[in-house]
């Protein structure tokens, strides 16, 4: 007789069935929750920082222009994405900031390293030039391409970084034993994202380009120029601030242009004959604005344009200055910024000037009517001027800013005058528009020679900091077995510990 007993199942078919049924809904369940708890995340959240140091704070007058954005602005990070020294984790943060702000801000990356296909459609899409630098020279890369309908533009990710030179320490990983001990680095002083992306985002929501005319056949530099001395890359900063630089001759019967909103006067050398003198004139009167420089090498020479600035109350000494505070016989740093006009912002920075002329006020003419001057930048008070060695050291502006109300009742076709003259134009050269805040300096000129008040106030470049840890050779080595052998090693003997306890 069999003794086997049949064993009864442990569930039931139909409990089976409730047992599978209760996991489905409350696995449907918890996927809801989630689900909901993103979407609720992504529309209502709360951004903090745990460190000042990475807090990515947009400025009022962002935020404001933001505000007022109804337009779509795709933004196209064109990146490699792994490259520690081209600051792509700084960009994507800012541009995250402008997303969050403001939904119409659309950013996405495309790695041209690792994503080729991707790289070469927005390469034909937006017709990415073979180099923003120069002909003939590798790929563009690292750029930041912005379009709003049918309107793009693009800005150089070596635009966004403020340089200065520095020596090189021999504790630097680059600095070559074996070498000359002056070596030198192009040092990040400060990160200009927000004054660039918001320029360019206002720019091409406003639907069009600002012409400006640069005066040529008087020895002035060349636009196209990629020398040390050319003023290419001076092109380039006002075409990221949507302004179309174009070259002017005023000789025989051509005129001002009647879309002109700024006319540069850069480093004339030979005489400015005195009817394009009259018609430069004529376009201040009419409410023009004119951008003018004057540098070293017209020191002793009659350009055309100092009786005209003699109109406007400004006189450009035929000397350069001297700043004992600088250490340098020919370059001259500028700390000092008037915090009462546009360039207020770039109060804790510093400029690079090359032999630069006294810019004064001559008060020669006076009234309601009369033109409105302030210096811009001052030399410190250790300045002295090269031929007269013996006066006591003093101020020097270097930089003066002019506007005049017109009478009332009266409209300029052109709006109210205004004037920037400066006893330099070698700041703003290939050379040295990348060092310090020379770049920057431009932008806020430029800007406000074009009345574009919103791009200006509230803006400035952000200060880089930097890290340097030094370890000798033998801590190296103990930091190397720690990452490696010791914290590894510990985390499995732990695991070990736990499993040798729950064996017992």
């Amino acid at each position: 007789m069999s003794t086997d007993k049949t064993s009864n199942p442990s569930f039931s078919p139909s409990r089976r069935w409730r047992i599978g049924l209760d996991v489905v809904v409350r696995t449907v369940l918890v996927l809801a929750a989630v689900v909901m708890l993103n979407w609720l995340g992504a529309r209502f959240y709360h951004r903090f920082y745990l460190s000042e140091t990475t807090k990515v704070a947009l400025s009022s007058r962002t935020l404001a222009m933001l505000g007022t954005l109804t337009n779509r602005v795709d933004v196209i990070l064109y990146y490699d994405k792994h490259d520690p020294a081209n600051f792509y984790a700084d960009i994507q943060m800012l541009l995250g900031a402008y997303h969050d702000a403001n939904k119409n801000i659309v950013v996405r990356t495309v790695d041209y390293t690792r994503e080729p296909a991707e790289a070469m459609k927005v390469k034909d899409q937006y017709a990415l030039p073979t180099s923003l630098a120069a002909p003939n020279s590798p790929p563009a890369k690292d750029l930041i391409i912005f379009a709003c309908g049918e309107r793009h533009d693009v800005v150089p990710g070596e635009a966004i970084i403020g340089t200065k030179t520095e020596q090189k320490h021999p504790t630097d990983p680059d600095y070559e034993a074996n070498e000359s001990p002056y070596q030198y680095r192009r040092k990040p002083v400060t990160f200009n994202g927000e004054v660039l992306f918001t320029s360019k985002i206002y720019s091409l929501a406003q639907g069009h380009t600002v012409q400006a005319y640069f005066l040529q056949r008087h020895g002035e530099p060349s636009l196209v120029d990629n020398e040390v001395n050319g003023y290419r890359k001076f092109a380039l900063a006002l075409a990221q601030n949507d302004i179309a630089l174009n070259n002017l001759d005023l000789t025989g019967t051509n005129d001002v242009p009647a879309d002109c909103s700024l006319l540069v006067v850069a480093a004339p050398t030979s005489v400015i004959a005195a009817d394009e003198v009259a018609k430069l004139q004529h376009y201040l009167d009419d409410g023009g604005k004119m951008l003018v420089m004057l540098n070293y090498f017209s020191r002793n020479q009659v350009t055309g344009m100092e009786a005209l600035l003699q109109r406007w109350n400004v006189n450009v000494l035929p000397d350069y200055v001297k700043d004992g505070d600088s250490g340098d016989e020919r370059v001259v740093i500028v700390r000092t910024f008037n915090p009462k006009t546009f360039v207020a912002p770039l109060s804790q920075l510093a400029l690079e000037m090359v032999l630069p002329r006294a810019v004064l006020r001559t008060d020669q003419t006076s009234g309601a009517n009369a033109p409105q001057i302030e210096p811009l930048i001052t030399s410190s008070e250790n300045a002295t001027l090269a031929t007269q060695r013996g006066v006591a050291p003093r101020v020097y502006p270097l930089a003066v800013a002019v506007q005049q109300k017109p009478a009332a009742g009266v409209a300029l076709p052109r709006g109210n005058p205004r004037l920037v003259v400066l006893g330099d134009s070698f700041l703003w050269n290939n050379q040295l528009i990348e060092a310090g805040a020379n770049r920057d300096f431009l932008n806020y000129t430029a800007n406000w020679l074009c009345d574009r008040g919103e791009l200006l106030t509230g803006i400035s470049p952000r200060p880089v900091t930097e890290f340097r840890l030094l370890l000798s050779k033998k801590q190296t080595h103990d930091l190397y077995y720690l990452l490696l052998g010791a914290l590894p090693g510990g985390v499995l003997v732990f695991g070990w510990l736990v499993w040798l306890i729950r064996r017992k």
